[in-house]
């Protein structure tokens, strides 16, 4: 049994192993609000872009692309983004924000699905598309450190453990089911910090 796991290992793609070390160490340091989870994020990124093109998931590796983007944004905006260049404090949106942007990135999904399954061989495009879509939202609300975001990559995160199991890339698949346990970790971590910014006079939002 023992050997039969060491040569499934040994028989994975080591770029992934990689991207995979390199995208754990982004979420960890994520979590603790350490800046630079966003050289992680990009080294990780990069790697990832040609993996899901070779895949045929289309859509995510488009959005690696936008993570290399979001992921210089992110080191400017954690190190000297906030008010007087101090960084940047924990904040909250209201339900009727994500309740708003839930729905575009619904419409957005369904009209960047239909187009894929139309025009190419993509994999799972409903999905994908999806998954995508999420992402961008949830990624922008990392770099300016919104509480919810946790709660945004829980669902997205569960959605691409499928999509990356189904295409057969399944260290990324057990990547993302580690993400499932850290992101929920992340979230009462970041709340805790958030309640302790706020003034002793101001009452904490539920959730």
């Amino acid at each position: 049994m023992g050997a039969s796991a060491l040569d499934w290992l040994l028989a994975q793609d080591p770029w992934e192993a990689l991207a995979v070390v390199l995208a754990l160490a982004y979420l960890l340091l994520a979590v603790r609000e350490n800046a630079w989870c966003w050289a992680a994020a990009f080294a990780s990124t990069l790697i990832y872009l040609f993996l899901f093109w070779q895949g045929r998931l289309y859509m995510q590796s488009a959005l690696q692309a936008y993570y290399l983007v979001m992921a210089v944004y992110g080191w400017w905006s954690w190190r000297g983004g906030g008010a007087g260049d101090a960084g940047l404090a924990i904040t909250r949106r209201p339900w009727r924000w994500h309740l708003a942007w839930l729905a575009g990135v619904c419409v957005a999904a369904a009209l960047n699905g239909a187009l894929l399954a139309r025009y190419t061989e993509a994999a799972l495009p409903w999905a994908d598309s999806l998954a995508t879509w999420g992402s961008l939202l949830a990624t922008w609300m990392v770099t300016r450190k919104i509480l919810e975001n946790w709660h945004w990559w829980f669902v997205i995160d569960t959605l691409s453990l499928y999509l990356y199991l189904e295409r057969g890339l399944y260290l990324t698949g057990g990547l993302f089911l580690a993400y499932l346990v850290i992101v929920s970790f992340g979230y009462l971590r970041w709340r805790r910090h958030y309640l302790e910014q706020l003034p002793a006079t101001v009452a904490p939002r539920p959730g």
